[in-house]
Parts: structure tokens; C-alpha cells; sequence
């Protein structure tokens, strides 16, 4: 079939170029992955004890965070640095920590000239550009680290699984709460019988989110705003329709985009029902539905959103639904006893500030049977609402990783730890990859302000065309088809 030669942004394209391309993934996503390196390289296998050589990609604003975590470990010598702005002032602290790293502003320059002097890559660039650069860090047998969420697309997820288990490297999410108390907590409390029955959770985040002072635009931004001096506007792109440059893209700011973003769910979802999600066996929902949308519009996120997610019963679990709630007034309604709210203390420091605890911080409440936990975000712990229930199940309450006189390894240093080949990684792709599409499907409800019917063994939405093409999104611009192909 004839590629559709993309050169302008996506907007641009006409409908029936997008629909052809897309129903061609969506039918079962058939693109196989062929990326041709220039050479063959093996598989990079750190032994224990030994620094793991690492390249980082995107190395300003979270990637700096990420990348100083990665460096305190004392488990990592830095082979490589790589970011689109590599001259901007968010990435000068990590250039300078690690003067003799090899810089590039391209990954794909990267890997041609020094992919045999790299054995994992830590991935922090922008969401949207997440899956090329993992999906050749792959194909050149490299570890691969990636922040949440994984990918922009379904489809796009949907590959990264079938890369890494092709390929057979370690891989990790960045949803650092994975390796936290709420873990270890969530894992022992549902294998002691605690944690139970549960027919319902709400997850909510009401922070405020750069789109919410976007207004209500008709377009993509097209200012032709000059491009800073020191950034490869093109290569920032990646995969992504080509469009003008502008501040309300850049910094961060293409999260409030559907074009390059998956908005507060793919910020924070990870962070808020991971734990739920794998030890509840959830995988994939039958039913997904934009249940209040304010302000919603076909280019940006709402100001705020409630939606619902419906999964089934599996094995001897009741069906369940996640209810998610963001918008900075847009709250669940709170069980009776609710007490303080739990608030996390593991967050790293956002552009949009602290959270105001005058409300209800990022956080979830788990409605069992008999019992109700609340929770925050991240690697917060749970603890039992009612006090009667509390108090009956003090004493039978299973201790767990710390409390039991246990080592655990931070979420870096476990991955780090798994190259090595002495732990397994917790939150693999095989793993965080299903959670990931969970939130693509969200996204695709938010986005066309419906409810989605969703086959769980086809991985089709079957009651609505569009949204199943939206499963696959836009085709890749000229030159970057390969990706899509294994």
C-alpha cells in the first residue's frame, strides 16, 4: 500500500489518508518491525558488581531528576548523553556532571556510533517520543529503562511488548512507586487474603494542568514563534506530523496536546493504580467511558474529567470498576471515616507547583467487601479506613519488605540490578505495558467524549470506527515507517 508522505503537521492530513492508514494497523496491528542497524550487536549483559554503561535521552526537567537517581546509585558509568536541546539551560546540570559522556541531539546518531559502548538506555524525553527511541534500543540488544507512560498509542505499547520479548532484554517503567512501600504492601496484603473483593476504586488528581490556561483553542499552535538557536525542532519530533514551533509545545507544554500528549492520565495514573491494577489481576478493560468532560475540546484536555473503567470478573475476582477523577475541583465522594487524606511523600518536584493540602491530594480509595483502604500516589502505603476494621486485623496484618528486616532495592537501582541479572525488574513492559494501555483507552474516550465497548481478547473497540482507529493514531511521518514494524 501506497505510504501517505507526511511533511506538514497531522491536522493537515485528509481524512481518508488517516482512515486507510489506520484501519491497516487496527485490523490487528500488522505492521511488522524490521529495523535494519547498520550492524549487529549482541546483547549487553552487565555481570554483577559491574557498572552498567548507560546512554541517557532527554536529560532536562525530569530527566535530570531521573538521570541524578540513576547516578547516586553509584552503579552506572555514563557513556552518553542525548537531548534535542542539548545548548538549553534545563539540560546544562547533567552535561556538567558528566563532562566526558559522548553528546548528541539525535538518538539514531547516537546508537549508529557508539551502540557497542552501551548496554542500557534510560529514556526521559517527552511521552510522544518515548517508543522509536526504545524500539531501537532494543533491536540493538539494549536494556531499556522508560518513564510513564510508555508509549503515545495503544498500538504503540502493544509493539514495545513484542520488542522486548523478541529481543530479550531487561526493560523497566519509571512509575518509581513501583518499588515502594505500596508494592510490598499491595503484594503481601493481597496474598495474606487482606486485600479482597474489591468491586471498586476511585483514583483521583486534581492538580492544576498546564492545558487548563489554554482556554478553548480551534488549532494546533501556529505562531511560527523562531526556534531556539540550540534545539533540533525536527528531530523533537520524532515520529510525530512535523508542525511550527511554539512555547505552548515546547517545555513540557506538548502533554496538554492529544497530538503529542495522554494528559493527567498518562501523568499520573502509573503512579496512582499500578499497584491495583498487577496485583488484581484488572489486564484489560471491556468497557471504557467519559462520564463528565468540562471543557472538552478536540485538540486539548479537559479541565477536568471523570471516567470509568470496567473490567470483568477474573478467575475468582468480581468485576471492578476504576472510576478516575482529575480537575481541580472535581472530587470523588469519600467513604464515611475517611479521616486525612494520605498524602505521598515520595513526588518529585513538578513545573506546576506542590499540591495544595488544604484539598485532596493525589491519591485512591479501594472499596472491598468488608473493607476500605485509601492510599495516595506513588509509593504511599495503604491503610484500612473503618476503625473497627483496623483494629480486628492489627494483629493479622502480614509485615512486608522493610518491616520485615528486608533490603529493597529503589526502582533505579532494581533495574540497574537487573541487567546485572540478579533481580527481576518490577515493573517490565510486560507488566506496566497492559497499565499503559488502560490509559490510552481513556485518553481515546476523553478525546471523543464517549463510551468505548472494548474486546479483550481481539484488542478492538467494536462500537465505535473512529475510536478503534485511534487505537493505532496518525500514520508515522516519512522516514520513520520502520518503527512500526517487527
Amino acid at each position: 500500500m501506497k505510504k501517505t508522505k507526511l511533511t506538514q503537521s497531522t491536522t493537515d492530513l485528509s481524512r481518508r489518508s488517516f482512515l486507510r492508514y489506520s484501519l491497516l494497523g487496527a485490523a490487528g496491528f500488522a505492521f511488522p518491525f524490521v529495523l535494519t542497524p547498520t550492524k549487529t550487536w549482541g546483547q549487553s549483559k552487565p555481570k554483577a558488581g559491574q557498572k552498567v554503561k548507560v546512554a541517557f535521552c532527554g536529560i532536562g526537567a525530569r530527566g535530570e531528576q531521573v538521570a541524578t537517581g540513576f547516578g547516586k546509585t553509584g552503579m552506572i558509568e555514563v557513556v552518553a548523553l542525548c537531548d534535542t536541546d542539548m545548548g538549553a539551560e534545563q539540560t546544562a546540570v547533567i552535561m556538567k556532571q558528566y563532562p566526558n559522556a559522548k553528546k548528541f541531539k539525535d538518538f539514531r546518531q547516537m546508537f549508529d556510533k557508539m551502540a557497542n559502548e552501551i548496554e542500557a538506555v534510560v529514556i526521559c524525553t517527552p511521552d510522544f517520543s518515548h517508543f522509536p527511541i526504545a524500539m531501537q534500543a532494543m533491536a540493538l540488544g539494549k536494556h531499556v529503562y522508560v518513564e510513564k507512560p510508555l508509549a503515545h498509542t495503544f498500538q504503540e505499547v502493544e509493539l514495545l511488548m513484542a520488542a522486548a520479548q523478541k529481543y530479550k532484554v531487561v526493560t523497566q517503567m519509571g512509575n518509581q512507586g513501583h518499588s515502594g512501600d505500596n508494592y510490598f504492601q499491595f503484594k503481601a496484603w493481597t496474598e495474606a487474603g487482606i486485600i479482597k473483593d474489591i468491586t471498586r476504586i476511585n483514583a483521583h488528581m486534581n492538580n492544576p494542568r498546564r492545558w487548563h490556561k489554554l482556554g478553548s483553542p480551534t488549532s494546533l499552535p501556529n505562531e511560527n514563534t523562531p526556534i531556539p538557536a540550540t534545539l533540533d525542532w525536527d528531530t523533537w519530533h520524532t515520529t510525530k506530523g512535523f508542525t511550527s514551533y511554539s512555547k505552548k509545545l515546547d517545555q513540557g507544554e506538548w502533554r496538554s496536546w492529544y497530538q503529542f500528549g495522554n494528559g493527567a492520565l498518562g501523568d499520573w495514573g502509573a503512579h496512582i493504580i499500578d499497584t491495583a491494577h498487577r496485583f488484581l489481576d484488572m489486564g484489560l478493560p471491556t468497557e471504557v467511558g467519559a462520564v463528565k468532560l468540562e471543557g472538552h475540546n478536540p485538540f486539548i484536555f479537559p479541565r477536568a474529567s471523570t471516567i470509568s473503567f470496567k473490567f470483568p470478573e477474573r478467575n475468582s475476582k468480581p468485576p471492578v470498576e476504576i472510576v478516575w477523577y482529575d480537575g481541580v475541583k472535581n472530587f470523588p465522594e469519600l467513604p464515611k471515616n475517611f479521616g486525612e487524606a494520605v498524602e505521598a511523600d515520595d513526588v518529585p518536584a513538578t513545573s506546576m507547583g506542590k499540591v495544595d493540602k488544604a484539598k485532596l491530594p493525589p491519591g485512591k480509595e479501594i472499596y472491598g467487601k468488608d473493607i476500605t483502604f485509601k492510599g495516595g500516589s506513588h509509593g504511599t502505603a495503604l491503610s484500612i479506613i473503618e476503625p473497627e476494621q483496623a483494629a480486628a486485623l492489627k494483629s493479622k496484618l502480614p509485615v512486608y519488605g522493610k518491616q520485615a528486616g528486608v533490603k529493597t532495592s529503589a526502582h533505579d537501582e532494581n533495574f540497574l540490578l537487573a541487567c546485572q541479572g540478579v533481580e527481576q525488574a518490577r515493573s517490565p513492559f510486560d507488566i506496566s505495558g497492559p497499565l499503559s494501555q488502560v490509559f490510552c483507552l481513556g485518553v481515546i474516550a476523553q478525546r471523543l467524549n464517549t463510551t468505548l465497548a472494548f474486546d479483550r481478547a481481539t484488542k478492538k473497540i467494536t462500537n465505535n470506527a473512529e475510536a478503534n482507529q485511534l487505537l493505532v493514531g496518525p500514520p508515522p511521518r516519512a522516514g520513520w515507517e520502520s518503527y512500526y514494524k517487527l
